[in-house]
């Protein structure tokens, strides 16, 4: 597999600013409504050092990327959030984990908006521009989509035990859950013939369908 400097370039930029605006989110909408904990630790922030685990953020993603994994996924620093601290716990947990795929969906909309623009871009730097906008329009429907699992502690999985309390036992389980449902499986089925990715398929039909409703929506389709 040759990855280039340009292809370095056109992915990372759109990831880290996709990562580091979704967290940042979830910060300041934790602390709006009651929760200074985050605040305290700086992660209402949008320098990205404050926001990148090296290990979920770069190394796994790495790492199922070069082993062929039927699905890539990774995760950031997350937020810490004192739920009792909130004005109103259970409905603010709510908010608090849609800020996140809330701000994807909309940086989403401004990378398809800014589209119109690259026709006005330098000759020399258009196709890296376009580049750019495309991977940040995929990337952050794709992590808007993958957050809304609902499964602890993924966004959505916050969302379900805010309306759900009794959901939260999944939380220890949840990233064993989402290996198993994303990697371990697939791999267990590939090994006898099976087609077991259903995970990964519904999730890239979702994105596909988020993805054309964006660009419908900016007057790109």
């Amino acid at each position: 597999m040759n990855i280039s400097f340009y292809d370095l370039s056109v992915w990372v930029l759109p990831l880290v600013l996709a990562i580091t605006f979704h967290e940042a989110a979830h910060a300041f909408v934790a602390y709006r409504l009651g929760d200074n904990t985050a605040w305290q630790l700086g992660r209402v922030s949008f320098n990205p050092i404050k926001h990148i685990d090296p290990f979920g953020t770069l190394i796994l993603p790495a790492m199922l990327l070069f082993a062929h994994s039927p699905f890539l996924f990774g995760y950031a620093k997350p937020v810490p959030v004192n739920f009792r601290k909130l004005n109103h716990p259970r409905l603010d947990m709510v908010w608090v984990a849609l800020a996140g795929p809330a701000t994807n969906i909309l940086l989403a909309l401004a990378a398809a908006l800014a589209l119109h623009a690259v026709p006005f871009a330098p000759a020399g730097s258009a196709q890296w521009i376009f580049d750019n906008l495309k991977n940040a329009l995929v990337i952050n429907a794709v992590l808007a989509v993958f957050n809304m699992m609902p499964i602890p502690p993924l966004d959505g999985g916050r969302v379900a035990v805010g309306l759900l309390p009794r959901l939260a036992r999944l939380e220890p389980f949840g990233m064993l859950i989402l290996i198993g449902l994303l990697i371990l499986l697939p791999l267990a089925g590939s090994q006898f013939g099976l087609n077991l990715d259903v995970i990964s398929g519904i999730l890239r039909t979702l994105t596909g369908y988020v993805i054309q409703a964006v660009l419908f929506l900016t007057g790109n389709a």
